[in-house]
């Protein structure tokens, strides 16, 4: 698997470099470890959540604590706003593959709507599309970008459901995604995995972590993977590596340096269908099987390469003041060449729509980006309030060069695909998109934390100015150059019992620059906006590994930009406003040592209010379902002779949806199923401690299912089933 991947010689020494320092490290631990010595560097330790960090690691499903929500160490239970955390333990019980699918089982979240095609994480948060994603509280990609982490470098995974400008600047209405970073452990951390499967599907991992000479720390997770998609000759290949260390001179003081480099040689594979064939069958013909490959394996290329570095460093003046300062730079380069799917026509002999046209498309997308935060958080008293007082200054960067186009290839018979009959090597891709994008980004904002007994409020305002500058340089009179302010704040209230239930309500504003080009001679995009009203009701039992939570949401969005394709090209206009509003509800719980659950359910309203499209106002948009249900637990068997057994299960519901704007065709629901088996071999015999077998399936039925279609010529099959057996050691 690993001599497959695309590495040039540098790397491979850079590689087996790494790989080397990181064992040498390892066997001076393990030394360090046998001897007396003390460390400076102090243990993580998760007991009941008593000694849980916002960014840290979480015993069991329930996170007590976040630092996405408010950038401070705040419990989930006191933050007057909806915020989902899937800790490391829900990932790895549930083998996730990706970003998106660790959040299947969170409400309010539309995952994988292009199905199996899933090259970037693409989300849908109360009903908005293009869900920005932060590593570690900074901006790693939005709507352009293809950034991209791999789940097995990643701590937890939090969603902040709503606008949350005030403090992440130009943000999606519907919320963030926040993946936090595996960091140093502070204690001896060794873990290795190897994982076979369906689809010829093989992975293999690690992860290690020690401390060493009293005041460092480091940590070290690869991960690799190769695998067969769901359409004939597609295929994912990857590798992935982050190293962490830390330097901590004393209790008030560390810098953590994070990096990280994943090469996907095959990144993945995405196209569209039409609703014929997939929604509905086509007559003479049927459907559409899901393993049709309307590319050509000699032509398709997905290729994506992505390196970051970065740093968190804080700074304890004294036991009231607290300065923090994060940074990164992450560069992307992103490859990909593929025939698209056109449209359906007879095939002479049958009679039958099964002929399909097709155009060649692809280009580069390469991006480059630098973001810096610097916080200062106080705490201090007046009379009966306690206060929490966080000033920030961030700053973000970034650059995009972006080439694309398209070129006329042969159609290709779904009933009898045959593929090649043309020169690869004659294919001359006419340019329809090349621009060089520029984005700048200076916010300051300003918040206050305020508990007066079981009173909780929340205040903030930031002020944004966003510079973007638009080179199109395949029109000579389109450049586009602006300047843009913008102010934004949130105001909320929660009141905790102690009985453990906390009402609470909340409003919040938001904001977002355009990155894409009106048409020739238009004026520049104005930045959207967006304002949220939310209420709802937490239940967190002092003592407890309980989470429940209820929220009711108004969201608008106005000067909303859409798309239509004119030509095979792709023309943008700010269609006008929509409003959502709807109602999420979520259990988390550790009911004993043996039981855990999570639930979920959100329903939803969507309504298009002004369109410059008239057949789209007062419809719902494509692609959101109105209801979404599901349940996950797992048991763990005590006792017997089946103690150290672990069984699992979980089961999705994902409503009926329109297939477009117009409301003209439904998407129909669907109920998946899904299950896990761990044995812990070291339960009964010692000599195995730390070793483990699980078994996951996913679409335990294999069921053939719609995820969505954004129109009658762009749906997308869900992905099929999946078993997949992962052989742990931990020590």
């Amino acid at each position: 698997m690993w001599g497959t991947l695309s590495l040039s010689p540098g790397r491979r020494r850079i590689m087996l470099l790494a790989a080397a320092s990181v064992f040498a490290l390892n066997a001076h631990a393990q030394e360090r470890t046998q001897s007396p010595a003390g460390t400076t560097l102090e243990a993580i330790v998760v007991e009941g959540g008593a000694g849980e960090r916002g960014d840290g690691p979480v015993k069991g499903y329930v996170a007590k604590k976040s630092l996405s929500g408010t950038k401070t160490d705040t419990p989930v239970a006191r933050t007057p706003q909806t915020i989902s955390v899937v800790a490391k333990d829900q990932i790895e019980d549930q083998h996730v593959q990706s970003v998106a699918e660790a959040l299947r089982y969170t409400p309010g979240v539309v995952t994988e709507y292009r199905g199996a095609s899933n090259l970037r994480d693409e989300l849908f948060v109360r009903g908005f599309y293009y869900v920005p994603k932060y590593l570690d509280g900074l901006f790693l990609g939005g709507d352009l970008s293809y950034a991209r982490i791999d789940p097995y470098l990643l701590e937890r995974v939090e969603l902040i459901s709503g606008p949350a400008s005030v403090l992440y600047g130009q943000a999606n209405p519907g919320g963030i995604v926040n993946m936090v970073s595996k960091k140093p452990t502070g204690e001896p951390l060794r873990a290795a995995e190897l994982s076979i499967g369906t689809d010829r599907s093989i992975s293999a991992g690690f992860d290690i972590s020690d401390t060493f000479d009293d005041a460092f720390g480091y940590r070290l997770a690869a991960t690799g993977l190769s695998r067969d998609l769901q359409e004939d000759f597609a295929k994912r290949r990857s590798l992935a590596i982050a190293p962490s260390f830390i330097w901590s001179p004393d209790e008030g003081t560390s810098l953590t340096i994070l990096g990280g480099y994943q090469n996907e040689p095959d990144a993945g594979y995405r196209n569209f269908l039409d609703a014929a064939g997939t929604v509905t069958p086509i007559p003479g013909f049927g459907y559409v099987p899901r393993d049709f490959f309307v590319s050509d394996p000699n032509y398709e290329r997905s290729e994506r390469e992505q390196a970051w570095i970065g740093y968190e460093f804080r700074h304890e003046f004294n036991d009231n003041l607290t300065f923090r300062q994060n940074a990164r730079y992450l560069h992307l380069d992103w490859l990909h060449h593929t025939l698209v799917y056109g449209s359906l026509s007879a095939d002479p002999l049958t009679g039958a729509n099964t002929v399909i046209s097709r155009s060649a498309s692809g280009g580069t997308d390469n991006w480059g980006q630098f973001t810096i935060d610097n916080q200062m958080e106080a705490t201090f008293s007046t009379g009966a309030a306690e206060h929490t007082l966080l000033a920030g200054v961030d700053y973000q960067y970034r650059t995009r060069d972006y080439q694309w186009g398209r070129a006329p290839v042969p159609s290709i018979n779904i009933a009898d695909p045959h593929y090649g009959g043309f020169n690869y090597g004659s294919v001359v891709l006419a340019t329809s998109d090349l621009q060089a994008v520029d984005a700048r980004q200076t916010g300051v904002y300003l918040q206050d934390q305020m508990e007066i007994g079981g009173l909780n409020l929340l205040a903030g305002l930031r002020y944004d100015w966003a510079q973007t500058d638009i080179d199109d340089r395949l029109a000579a009179n389109n450049d586009q150059s602006y300047d843009e302010g913008a102010l934004t704040w949130r105001a909320g209230a929660l009141y905790a019992f102690d009985n453990g239930i906390a009402p609470y309500v909340s409003y919040a504003t938001s904001f977002e620059p355009v990155l894409y080009l009106p048409p020739a001679g238009a004026p520049a995009f104005k930045p959207t906006t967006a304002e949220q009203f939310e209420v709802g009701v937490k239940y967190a039992p002092e003592g407890s590994d309980l989470l429940l939570t209820a929220a009711y949401y108004d969201l608008t969005q106005n000067d909303v930009v859409g798309s239509q394709w004119v030509g095979g090209v792709p023309v943008y206009s700010q269609t006008g406003r929509i409003r959502n509003h709807g109602v999420e509800l979520s259990a988390r719980a550790e009911i004993n040592d043996s039981l855990s659950l999570i639930a979920g359910y959100s329903f939803i309203s969507s309504v298009v209010k002004e369109s410059v499209t008239a057949s789209e106002v007062g419809r719902m948009p494509a692609r959101i379902p109105q209801h979404q249900a599901s349940l996950w637990a797992t048991y763990t068997l005590d006792g017997g002779a089946l103690e150290g057994l672990t069984l699992g299960g979980g089961v999705r519901y994902i409503g009926t949806s329109w297939g477009n704007n117009a409301n003209t065709f439904k998407v129909g629901a669907v109920t998946l199923f899904d299950a896990m088996a761990s044995y812990d071999f070291g339960a009964r015999n010692p000599d195995l401690k730390g070793l483990s077998l699980q078994v996951n399936v996913k679409n335990i039925a294999d069921e053939r299912y719609v995820a969505s279609c954004a129109s009658a010529y762009a749906c997308f099959y869900g992905e099929g089933r999946s078993i997949v057996a992962t052989l742990k050691k931990q020590w």
